[in-house]
């Protein structure tokens, strides 16, 4: 069913961006302060940097890696039931990991099982944010995911205190019981579109009835259409709903009305051949956005991003230390002066890539360009003070992460964001998966960050500029025949955000 225009923008969806914000929060409050948990780790497992950092990197990389299974999760059973179920995971891989005895039981427990809980709370809270929003849908992704960096600011002071008072395992207990309360954000996540686990459920038993009454007509007449009860052979499905529809359900129905082991292999062989041309076609819209040029290259600076600017805020507050600027993690550390920056920044470039002259991957460069360069002055920083700009900087232009929502939709369509955002934070986790190990082997390996952290602004100066050269106008004109009739531009800006 075709969102109305009456509920975007206000109503109800102001309810969903306060219970997403909480639930980022929650979710993502200890991973994102896991600067403060590093060297406790370090220091109670005695294991190198590079090993002891893969928790790090695992518990932000995993869930993104993940995001096309998380995605097809939302797609079939709602944002709800999965908050529900990220719930369980991310309070019980926290809960565990309060026994861990080893890193590599903390690599499960924490990075995996956290993570791919925090990779469907990311999912399902953007998911069902740009469904009900239209407009104002950068303001609203910028209040969303600002739950992260409020949750880091707040649970990176939280942690240090909790270790004092309770011990680095009370600590991780207290922190998982917390985590439980986003089962009960995941209450007011009323759904906008029927999640497609309803929709076969619902024309499993329209099926069943007719069954009772009339003669059941031939499958091949049966066409659902999304928020609708009725069949109508008019309409076409689309790639979701071919998905949803087959199921094993049609294969037992089918055997059970064809008599004889003939016309069963026959009804056998024809729902196999449905569900073929189903993920064909699937598999078809995936290779159609990658064909992207925009999209590619969206994806390429996105990977050269996390890879950079993901390890400062695991190691920040190891370089402070390792340089001697001070002896132990001060009362408000340099990872929560990053993630309110961050916050920040989150808020005010939502606001500024609903301006309709500001072309938002533009913006989404010059935030990567200035974060790759406050990167390369970590090294030759020699004060705390001047530590604690750097974390402001590049905090706030970290803020871009709230961006990557409102840019996909604008290459591709609202049709298929969930399709191409998974591909998107695949290719970010990925990044964020190898960033921190990579930081902790040159330090193994030189002991020192210096050469660590010109490799992570290189990166992310890299990306910024493969992202502007890659979506000029120029490209565009060049196959402005075979642009998209079904995405209408509101400015010439707009124009560059999709290359067809």
């Amino acid at each position: 069913m075709a969102p109305s225009t009456k509920v975007l923008d206000g109503g109800w969806g102001w309810a969903i961006v306060v219970a997403s914000f909480m639930t980022q929060l929650l979710a993502y409050g200890s991973p994102q302060s896991m600067g403060v948990l590093y060297p406790e780790w370090l220091h109670a497992f005695q294991e190198g940097k590079g090993m002891t950092a893969w928790v790090g990197s695992l518990v932000a990389g995993v869930g993104l890696i993940a995001s096309p299974v998380c995605s097809a999760c939302v797609d079939n059973f709602g944002a709800r039931p999965v908050t529900i179920f990220s719930g369980v995971m991310v309070a019980g891989g926290l809960m565990l990991s309060a026994f861990a005895p080893n890193v590599q039981f903390l690599i499960f427990s924490y990075g995996i099982v956290v993570g791919l809980g925090c990779g469907l709370v990311y999912a399902a809270t953007l998911t069902i944010t740009c469904q009900y929003f239209d407009k104002r849908r950068g303001l609203a992704l910028g209040i969303v995911t600002t739950g992260t960096s409020v949750g880091a600011f707040i649970y990176a002071t939280a942690q240090n205190e909790l270790i004092v008072l309770y011990g680095l395992d009370g600590c991780l207990l207290i922190i998982g019981a917390v985590a439980l309360n986003i089962m009960a954000c995941a209450g007011f996540m009323r759904p906008l579109n029927m999640p497609g686990y309803y929709l076969k459920q619902k024309a499993a038993l329209e099926r069943n009835t007719e069954e009772q009454l009339f003669e059941k007509p031939p499958l091949d007449d049966l066409r659902i259409t999304t928020g609708s009860s009725a069949t109508s052979p008019e309409k076409t499905l689309m790639v979701k709903e071919l998905l949803i529809t087959m199921d094993a359900k049609d294969l037992a129905i089918q055997t059970e009305k064809k008599k004889g082991s003939f016309l069963s292999g026959l009804a056998i062989m024809k729902v196999i051949k449905k569900k073929q041309q189903a993920y064909s076609k699937y598999m078809h819209s995936i290779y159609e956005i990658l064909q992207d040029q925009a999209m590619v290259a969206f994806c390429i600076a996105v990977f050269l991003f996390s890879l950079g600017a993901f390890p400062p805020v695991l190691f920040i507050e190891d370089v402070a230390q390792s340089q001697g600027l001070i002896e132990e993690v001060s009362v408000i550390p340099l990872v929560s002066i990053g993630a309110i920056a961050t916050c920040v920044g989150k808020l005010v470039l939502g606001m500024l890539v609903d301006i309709r002259w500001i072309n938002s991957i533009y913006l989404y460069a010059f935030t990567m360009f200035a974060g790759g360069v406050s990167l390369l002055l970590i090294p030759i920083t020699k004060s705390y003070v001047g530590l604690q700009i750097l974390s402001v900087i590049l905090g706030f232009f970290s803020g871009n992460w709230s961006l990557t929502s409102y840019i996909t939709t604008k290459i591709v369509g609202l049709d298929r964001l969930t399709q191409a955002h998974g591909i998107l934070m695949f290719f970010g986790g990925f990044g964020i998966m190898l960033g921190p190990p990579v930081v902790g082997w040159f330090f193994d390996w030189t002991q020192s960050y210096d050469l660590a952290f010109y490799f992570s602004g290189g990166c992310v100066v890299l990306g910024a500029v493969i992202l502007s050269l890659l979506t000029l106008p120029c490209w565009n004109r060049k196959h402005s025949e075979n642009d998209r009739p079904d995405v209408h531009y509101t400015s010439n800006c707009d124009k560059v955000a999709s290359v067809a």
